[in-house]
């Protein structure tokens, strides 16, 4: 019984959209996208953001084998991660936008608080 949003793709396609929608969101730092892929997506961020807070060596290598681009892990190392280096949690934060014109999916923006 799986607990997680499958998003009617199969697992490497899932991860592979993961991975470039995390990289975005730390590239952008606030991106626009469906509900659910915000709400799935803002756990993995969330994790990453800890792994960087942490910042040695093997913390760094474990987000670049998840994040795209190398930039952004930087990014995310070098002034994303002291951002939050006295918050507990929550870096994440999803606003609802409204049904999208095409198919009237539940949009939402997910941003880094």
């Amino acid at each position: 019984m799986a607990f997680y949003r499958k998003l009617n793709r199969d697992s490497s396609a899932r991860k592979a959209l993961f991975r470039s929608i995390v990289t975005s969101l730390f590239k952008y730092e606030r991106i626009e996208t469906t509900e659910t892929k915000a709400k799935e997506i803002s756990g993995i961020a969330e994790k990453m953001i800890t792994l960087a807070k942490r910042g040695d060596l093997h913390a760094r290598r474990q987000v670049l084998s998840f994040l795209v681009d190398e930039e952004v892990t930087t990014k995310l190392f070098d002034t994303i991660a002291p951002k939050y280096a006295d918050r507990q949690g929550g870096y994440t934060r999803i606003l609802k936008l409204g049904p999208r014109k095409g198919d009237a999916a539940p949009m939402s923006i997910l941003e880094l608080v």
